[in-house]
């Protein structure tokens, strides 16, 4: 039996390569697999799959640029980062964004920031408190 990660999420995307840029990029994962419709991402403690949604499905997708936010979804991903700062500047030149510092909220020893990704997809990056 093999050691499965600690924690893991499946996402699904129009654009998979750009999709798994902003997550491989962002938060320093390593890409272990490669398929035409499946990117899997990998950290020491993470594992975040990434399908890409089937062509008659993405064929009525519509993602505009800059993607909106898309807050009628049941899911938001949380993701550690290191810097919110750094997060913040980096999201913005993968297609994505993390909210402005005003949006930042501290809880529980973390201080954490929404934002989302090139497709729209809400997520909360968290950094350790100070």
């Amino acid at each position: 039996m093999t050691d499965l990660p600690k924690h893991g999420a499946v996402l699904f995307a129009k654009d998979l390569p750009r999709v798994a840029a902003f997550y491989r990029e962002l938060l320093d994962m390593t890409q272990t697999v490669t398929e035409k419709r499946l990117i899997v991402l990998e950290s020491s403690t993470y594992q975040l799959v990434i399908h890409g949604i089937p062509k008659a499905v993405s064929d009525r997708v519509i993602i505009s640029s800059p993607p909106q936010r898309r807050v009628d979804l049941p899911t938001k991903l949380v993701f550690p980062v290191k810097n919110l700062a750094d997060a913040r500047a980096a999201a913005v030149a993968l297609g994505g964004q993390v909210d402005a510092p005003s949006g930042q909220f501290t809880a529980r020893g973390f201080t954490a920031c929404d934002g989302f990704d090139p497709e729209g997809n809400v997520v909360q990056f968290r950094e350790p408190a100070p």
